[in-house]
């Protein structure tokens, strides 16, 4: 598991002007939010879900599902380059930490618990996405 993003970078500067506090903590030193406290929690529209930070897509509403948790949770992402894989060890426990596959923001951890054919359950931080309507996605 690694990174897989392409590099692009942003101004820490600049971020911290365009993100909010929970938004910039979030993506860039891989804080979580709490529980049923982001706004995507329990969003159902149709459209994509795309990273806050670069704005690449991510993951398309079909795929979300309730997983009872309190945060987007996906059993895929657009395509495998969308989303990389880290090792994580943190706080005592072995995880995969999502990051995004274009500029490597923090998104949350990806599970092998999903209830769908892939076993997958990405469990998103709403701070890390920008969710786009159908009707708006370009």
């Amino acid at each position: 598991m690694s990174k897989i993003h392409s590099g692009e970078k942003f101004d820490e500067a600049e971020l911290r002007e365009r993100l909010d506090r929970e938004q910039f903590e979030v993506t860039q030193h891989a804080a979580t939010e709490r529980a049923f406290s982001g706004k995507y929690w329990d969003t159902w529209d149709d459209g994509t879900y795309h990273c806050v930070v670069c704005d690449e897509e991510l993951f398309k509403s079909e795929t979300k599902f309730d997983a009872h948790c309190g945060w987007p949770s996906f059993d895929r992402a657009i395509s495998a380059d969308k989303v990389g894989e880290v090792k994580d060890v943190s706080y005592g426990m072995v995880r995969v930490e999502s990051v995004c596959g274009n500029c490597g923001a923090h998104l949350g951890h990806v599970f092998p618990d999903g209830p769908t054919e892939t076993g997958d359950r990405f469990c998103m931080n709403s701070a890390s996405l920008e969710f786009k309507p159908a009707s708006t996605d370009e």
